[in-house]
């Protein structure tokens, strides 16, 4: 599968879909093609939720909580738990979740507005990239995957790209020289560097290798991925003798944008004074480097750390994706980006925040 994608896969492994555990709802798993470390998407922007079966509860009323009001509700034997810190009477960063001594988990911390404070048999953590939860999980028994910025875009400073801000090309083709991985699809020059979906999927493959090189790295462009090199190198040539007399930046080749162009040729040491038939071998080789394999410094992320979501998070093979429940701390359960899932952009992340969660809901509904 291609990250991002769904796996209806049927036995375990990668992409697998989940058969133990308690069939309360078939569940997916998204997953890296060709990565053991199958990581998880979302970041959807989620206030903290639980949802909680508890215990000796009986009948007790539906309590429609108002502004101000303390944020529990109660129907039957379930208690929901939402709250937005800002305008709720409740210390939500006060809280900690851990498993109790005989059964079931406690919040521990400031009580409620009530000065209540739950116990209850299930808990589910759908904290999206809140870096508490993680600790949570952990000492709950959970392996975390260290948590890293994903999707996101390239800071880069060169002359070839300077002032060229909002162009765009429908297809190019990226590389992490170092590491050798790649993307394609469409870039978008911007003030600070590079961005388009080619880019952010790069960033999304490459998060870890670009974090651990503190993300300084060196970056190939291919600004011609639909024509092999020697296609390029033979077009470049017979225009070479058909427009002897014109001067190469006039008209731009292969679909570019003509400021794009300007400064490619520029950059293969091509003067504004030259003519196509001027140019010598090395220049018209210079010249074949930038179009296909143009070296670019990356320099950090985003100006404006606009990373979208995290890599990182709970192993996935410590939760069972039919129900969304920890195969190391029975009663927890766990959705969103919490785990370690993140895909390419496009809306997989927030699929996978809504799946998820709604997986889990639906378990601890029907499972108690």
């Amino acid at each position: 599968q291609r990250p991002g994608e769904l796996s209806d896969g049927g036995a375990d492994g990668d992409g697998r879909r989940d058969g133990d555990g308690d069939d309360c709802g078939g569940g997916w798993v998204a997953v890296r093609d060709g990565d053991e470390r199958r990581r998880g998407f979302a970041r959807a922007d989620e206030h903290l939720e639980r949802t909680a079966h508890r215990r000796n509860l009986g009948g007790a009323a539906h309590q429609n909580r108002q502004p101000g009001a303390p944020a529990t509700s109660v129907n039957g034997t379930t208690v929901n738990l939402t709250w937005t810190p800002s305008t709720d009477n409740v210390a939500v960063t006060a809280y900690d979740v851990y498993r109790s001594a005989t059964s079931g988990f406690t919040p521990s911390g400031t009580p409620l507005a009530t000065g209540e404070t739950l116990a209850a048999d299930g808990v589910l953590l759908a904290t999206g990239g809140e870096r508490r939860a993680y600790a949570w999980a952990q000492d709950l028994g959970h392996t975390i995957q260290p948590p890293v910025p994903s999707l996101f875009t390239f800071t880069v400073h060169d002359a070839r790209l300077a002032g060229l801000a909002g162009v765009s090309v429908p297809l190019a083709h990226l590389r992490l020289a170092e590491s050798g991985l790649a993307q394609s699809g469409p870039l978008l020059i911007t003030h600070w560097g590079l961005s388009g979906p080619a880019v952010l999927k790069l960033s999304a493959w490459g998060a870890r290798v670009l974090h651990d090189q503190h993300y300084q790295a060196q970056l190939r462009i291919n600004w011609l991925p639909a024509w092999t090199r020697l296609d390029a190198h033979d077009h470049l040539h017979a225009v070479r003798v058909a427009q002897a007399r014109r001067a190469p930046g006039s008209q731009a080749l292969f679909d570019l944008p003509l400021r794009l162009w300007q400064r490619l040729i520029l950059a293969a040491g091509v003067s504004e004074g030259q003519r196509w038939g001027d140019l010598t071998r090395l220049q018209l080789q210079r010249l074949l480097d930038e179009l296909t394999a143009g070296a670019y410094a990356i320099e950090g992320k985003g100006a404006f750390k606009e990373e979208f979501v995290t890599c990182g998070g709970v192993t996935l093979d410590e939760v069972n994706f039919k129900t969304m429940q920890s195969r190391r701390c029975p009663g927890l359960y766990l959705a969103g980006e919490i785990l370690d899932v993140d895909g390419v952009t496009g809306g997989f992340n927030f699929q996978s925040a809504w799946t998820t969660g709604w997986l889990a809901g639906n378990a601890l509904s029907r499972c108690g």
